[in-house]
């Protein structure tokens, strides 16, 4: 039985070109994630972990190279159709939360919805469910500021799953947390996994992380040096 690719790098190379000086940041990677996988990237920093999540998203575009997201090659997309890509098929988590000051808990879970264009009343519902699963509801209408550091990764993820997206691409998503914060969280975002089969790919260094993952994609100077499958 095939497994359906979710997203696809073929040969990606990048280079970012400073005045006269080009840093190679990739160099010729080829991998796929299919539907349901829970993975990591590792390696050292600059190892090319970051510059292969934006360019998996959409984020940043490869000097050369394809990638596809869903079957489809994303390189020719203009900057409006990446957006809407990003929109209808990619989560994002980020380190450092990125949730907006001035909304609420509630209206940053339900912002792709309402760019979606979705009503109301579905925003509302559908936002609500993701952030009781997630264990923050209780703070929907309260401002990120007033939250601890692990509720606000919390409603991150929340925001990043609740489109119901092909994939959600997580850079270093438990690094500001402590221990207990970032295994509750790990925990979390593996049983979204495993109950609605979201596909989940992290680039980080924690251990704590990696331990728990499926699939572990080991990076060096812009390599895939070791791809392997630890449970």
């Amino acid at each position: 039985m095939r497994t359906e690719a979710v997203v696809e790098a073929r040969e990606l190379h990048k280079v970012y070109v400073t005045g006269s000086v080009r840093t190679p940041a990739l160099n010729g990677v080829d991998v796929t994630l299919s539907r349901g996988e829970f993975a990591a990237m590792a390696g050292p920093s600059g190892s090319g972990k970051s510059t292969l999540l934006h360019l998996l998203g959409g984020l940043d575009k490869p000097t050369s190279g394809e990638v596809l997201v869903s079957g489809a090659p994303i390189s020719a997309l203009s900057r409006a159709q990446l957006a809407q890509l990003r929109l209808r098929h990619v989560g994002f988590v980020f380190q450092a939360y990125n949730l907006i000051p001035v909304l609420t808990v509630l209206e940053n879970a339900m912002f792709v919805l309402e760019l979606q264009g979705l009503p109301l009343a579905r925003r509302r519902k559908q936002a609500l469910a993701v952030l009781a699963e997630l264990g923050v509801d209780k703070y929907a209408h309260q401002f990120p500021n007033k939250l601890s550091g692990g509720e606000q990764q919390r409603v991150a993820v929340a925001r990043a799953v609740v489109s119901d997206p092909a994939i959600v691409l997580a850079d270093e998503p438990t690094a500001n947390l402590d221990t207990k914060t970032s295994l509750d969280l790990i925990d979390l975002m593996r049983r979204m996994n495993e109950e609605h089969k979201t596909t989940f790919l992290f680039a980080t260094h924690d251990t704590r992380l990696l331990d728990r993952v499926d699939r572990v994609i080991h990076l060096e100077d812009g390599r895939i040096a070791r791809d392997e499958r630890v449970r």
